[in-house]
C-alpha cells in the first residue's frame, strides 16, 4: 500500500533541496526536466540511417528505451540533469603545436569521471530517498553508461544548448563539463529556463576540425572524428586520415578549444580531475615506450585504460609518424616493427615510412644548402 503523494509545496521545497545538495556534491548546475525526446529521437534515427555511428552499433540498439524514458526505468516522469566542470589546465594549444608531444583529450587526464560522478549521483539519490522514506520511489543515476540521451535532456533542462559541434554549450561555462542524470518517478516541479541557441553565424568549430568530421552544422560523422578513431574504433585508422590527426593520440578537443563560449569556462574544483603522470604535456616517445605493465599501472582509474595497450601503441605510432623527421623517432619505431600485434605493426610501418620521407627531405635541404 502506497502513502499519498507529496503535496505541491513539499515537492517545490524538495526541488530546492536537491539543487543545494547537488552543489554540495560538486555539481555546478542541477536542473529538473519533464523529458520530451520525440525530436531528439528523429535526429538520432536519421543519424543512424546515414551510417555516421561507424562501428558503434550500440547507438542503434535498445529500441526506443533511448527516448521513451519510462521504458528504461519504470514510472520515470522527471529527469534530474547535472553538470560538472572538468578542465584542469589551459596549455592545450602549446601541446598541439609541439609535434613531439602527445595530445590527450582533457577529459581523460585524471580519474575516470564515470566512477566519480556516479558516486555523487548515488549520494543524491540516497538523500532524496531519505527525505521521502514512505514512498517507493523508482530512481536510477546514469553517467554516460546506458541508452540515455543526455545532451537533449540537459538542453531541455536549461543546462545549455547543443552547438554546431554537437556538444552542449553553456553561456556561462562553455563546454568543458561532464553530464549526469537521475531518472525519477517523483513528480518534481520542472525548470523552465531553456537556453536559446547562441551559435549564430559562427563556424569556428566546423572549420578547425582536423579531419573535416562535420558534414554540416550539428551533425558529426563519427567515422572521421579523431575521438572515435582513437578511442571507440578497434580497426586500423584509415590511411587517408592519419596525417591529419597530428599528435592527437587519445581524443581531440579542437572544436572546444576554438569555441568562443569557452572563454567563460572555469577551472575544475575536483582534485581527481587533475592531470596524472604528466599526461597534460607528455612526450610521444615516452608514452610509446610504456610496456604493457607500465600502461596498466599509469592508467589505473583512468578512462585511457579502456582502449588497452595495443590501441594505445596504434595511436602513438600515428603521432610519431606525424612528428618532425628524427633519427631517434625512426629508431624507436623500428624497435617495434616486429611487434606481435598486426594492428600495431601496420601503423608502425606507416610511421616508419613517414619518418624516412621526412629525413630524406631534411637531408636534401642540407645538401642544397652546402
Amino acid at each position: 500500500m502506497h502513502n499519498k503523494p507529496p503535496e505541491e509545496d513539499q515537492l517545490a521545497d524538495l526541488a530546492q533541496k536537491i539543487k543545494a545538495w547537488g552543489a554540495e556534491l560538486g555539481f555546478q548546475q542541477v536542473a529538473i526536466v519533464e523529458p520530451d525526446l520525440d525530436q531528439a529521437s528523429e535526429h538520432l534515427n536519421k543519424w543512424l540511417a546515414d551510417g555516421f555511428q561507424g562501428s558503434m552499433q550500440w547507438m542503434g540498439e535498445h529500441g526506443d528505451k533511448r527516448y521513451v524514458v519510462d521504458k528504461l526505468v519504470d514510472h520515470t516522469v522527471r529527469v534530474i540533469s547535472v553538470r560538472m566542470d572538468y578542465l584542469a589546465d589551459r596549455n592545450m594549444v602549446a601541446v598541439l603545436k609541439n609535434d613531439n608531444k602527445a595530445y590527450i583529450s582533457r577529459y581523460a587526464l585524471g580519474r575516470d569521471y564515470h566512477k566519480l560522478i556516479r558516486q555523487r549521483l548515488k549520494a543524491l539519490v540516497n538523500k532524496i530517498d531519505a527525505e521521502l522514506p514512505e514512498l517507493d520511489l523508482k530512481q536510477r543515476p546514469f553517467v554516460d553508461s546506458a541508452p540515455v540521451m543526455e545532451k537533449p535532456l540537459a538542453e531541455q533542462a536549461g543546462l545549455g544548448w547543443i552547438g554546431k559541434n554537437t556538444l552542449l554549450l553553456n553561456d556561462k561555462a562553455g563546454s568543458w563539463f561532464f553530464l549526469g542524470e537521475i531518472y525519477t518517478s517523483l513528480q518534481l516541479p520542472t525548470d523552465q529556463s531553456e537556453q536559446e541557441n547562441r551559435c549564430g553565424n559562427c563556424r569556428a568549430c566546423l572549420k578547425i576540425c582536423p579531419t573535416n568530421a562535420f558534414p554540416e552544422p550539428y551533425v558529426l560523422d563519427a567515422r572521421k572524428c579523431i575521438s572515435y578513431l582513437t578511442i571507440e574504433s578497434k580497426e586500423p585508422i584509415p590511411v587517408e586520415l592519419r596525417s591529419l590527426m597530428g599528435n592527437r593520440v587519445f581524443g581531440c578537443d579542437d572544436c572546444q578549444i576554438i569555441c568562443p563560449w569557452n572563454r567563460f569556462a572555469s577551472q575544475t574544483k575536483e582534485d581527481d580531475f587533475a592531470p596524472r603522470h604528466n599526461l597534460d604535456d607528455p612526450d610521444l616517445v615516452t608514452l610509446f615506450n610504456w610496456q604493457p605493465e607500465e600502461f596498466l599501472q599509469k592508467t589505473e582509474g583512468s578512462p585511457i585504460r579502456r582502449i588497452g595497450h595495443e590501441r594505445w601503441l596504434r595511436n602513438l605510432a600515428v603521432g610519431l609518424g606525424n612528428a618532425s623527421g628524427s633519427a631517434d623517432i625512426l629508431q624507436q619505431l623500428e624497435a617495434k616493427a616486429e611487434h606481435p600485434s598486426e594492428l600495431v605493426r601496420e601503423h608502425v610501418q606507416w610511421a616508419i615510412e613517414q619518418q624516412k620521407l621526412k629525413l630524406e627531405s631534411v637531408n636534401e635541404e642540407v645538401i642544397k644548402g652546402e
